[in-house]
């Protein structure tokens, strides 16, 4: 699996599990032993998603030095507001059986907490206790706002991202500042995968439909987060680097952008 280099340095994996919806212990456990397998070093949780005590059982039990793998986790909205961003870390550092998180990020950039917020994880960040740190969902207000007035600028930014949705402003902002992009949802949870456009070029690559959706983000240089527990689909995620899509397929696939949500929350109104 090839890597990106953020904006200060450190490596990410260019695909990642999301574990979003992974609840049950067995089947959070197997699919980071069967995503490790197929090749994936990247495991995106938070603390929202409440399984990242399972998904800590999952990484020991790889029994894989802590190098090999790159982790992920979140802070959640209730904790901003309570300011508890330390006690909220710490959390998820012991769920994590972890001594380290590779990238901390702010799940939702609300408007009052994200500013405070972001000046703790500043000092985890110093600390060593995070590697690197970023941010979701985030609109180019509140980017601007970190990249211009706090030490550390976010080095990636997780969107909802997928051809019937992305959002190209916000994309071309980040590609300016450096700053990476992750694709939640990068499948748009499996609605469009019956697309003509699709089927038509995932025919001509002998590929799934799912499979050109993540082929156009990884072209992109846009990290696709697939989520899955099932071994076939999570190995059938990783199945992406023997094709390439042409600037002409890139195009019409980009034209499939309808402008809506997935998943039906908006950084810019979303509260608590």
């Amino acid at each position: 699996m090839n890597s990106i280099v953020l904006n200060n340095g450190v490596r990410i994996p260019e695909l990642g599990l999301g574990l979003f919806r992974a609840e049950e212990e067995k089947e959070t456990i197997n699919a980071i032993r069967y995503a490790y397998e197929a090749g994936y070093r990247l495991f995106d949780t938070a603390s929202f998603y409440g399984n990242e005590e399972q998904a800590g059982k999952g990484l020991k039990e790889l029994d894989a030095p802590r190098e090999d793998y790159f982790v992920t986790t979140k802070i959640w909205m209730d904790d901003m507001e309570s300011g508890d961003i330390r006690g909220a870390f710490e959390r998820s550092l012991k769920k994590l059986q972890l001594d380290y998180i590779d990238l901390y990020l702010i799940h939702w950039p609300i408007r009052d907490f994200y500013e405070e917020t972001w000046r703790v994880m500043e000092k985890l960040c110093a600390e060593g206790q995070v590697r690197a740190i970023g941010v979701c969902n985030c609109p180019i207000r509140s980017l601007e706002n970190l990249c211009r007035n706090f030490e550390i600028k976010p080095v990636l930014n997780q969107i909802e991202c997928h051809p019937q949705y992305f959002e190209k402003e916000v994309i071309e902002y980040c590609k300016k500042e450096e700053i990476a992009l992750e694709a939640f949802c990068p499948l748009g949870r499996g609605k469009y995968l019956n697309d003509p456009i699709l089927q038509k070029i995932a025919e001509k690559y002998g590929k799934k439909e799912s499979q050109i959706m993540l082929r156009w983000n990884l072209q992109q240089g846009i990290i696709p987060l697939p989520k899955s527990v099932k071994r076939e689909r999570i190995i059938s995620n990783a199945d992406l680097f023997d094709f390439s899509l042409t600037e002409e397929e890139m195009r019409e696939i980009s034209s499939l952008n309808i402008g809506k949500r997935a998943i039906d929350m908006d950084p810019e109104t979303i509260r608590l």
